[in-house]
This record gives C-alpha cells, sequence and structure tokens, in this order.
C-alpha cells in the first residue's frame, strides 16, 4: 500500500512514511476538517493546497460520503495506470 489508511495499525500511509491517526473519531473528524480549511487557503506561506487531499484521506475513514468518492477515484486511477502499461 502506498498511499492509504492501515485500519489495522491505524496509521496513515503516505508512501513510506507511516504516521500514527488518533484515536478517537471526533479528533479524526476535526484533524481531517482542520486540513481541509487550512488547504483552502493553501495561497497563504506555510499552508498549501497538498492538504485538502490529505484531509480528505483522513476523513474518510470515518465518513461513508468521502470514503465512496476515494474509492471512485483510486478505481479510476487504477484502470488508468492499467490502460498506459498496456
Amino acid at each position: 500500500m502506498r498511499f492509504g489508511i492501515d485500519h489495522a495499525r491505524g496509521k496513515l500511509v503516505l508512501g513510506s512514511v507511516r504516521v500514527p491517526l488518533p484515536k478517537s473519531r471526533l479528533a479524526r473528524m476535526s484533524v481531517g476538517t482542520a486540513l481541509i480549511g487550512g488547504g483552502c487557503l493553501g495561497f497563504l506561506p506555510i499552508l498549501g493546497f497538498w492538504m485538502v487531499p490529505l484531509g480528505l484521506l483522513i476523513l474518510s475513514q470515518d465518513s461513508a460520503t468521502v470514503r465512496r468518492g476515494r474509492r471512485r477515484v483510486s478505481v479510476w486511477w487504477g484502470r488508468k495506470r492499467q490502460r498506459r502499461r498496456g
């Protein structure tokens, strides 16, 4: 798994980096929402647009709507990569 959430260990996986997520659902929702809010202010120094997809990834653990969207993008991306390989 390159990018996603390791549910067994409760960690966010970003390539070779593993970041622990809060165990509390409320804390995860707060972190995800804060990242999305900060990403919307990405034109400011320090904050960046990279925070929006990270926030959505964290929210997808607890929100069925976001999880469905993440799964659709994941399937689309996999099919696109498969077509490129032949």
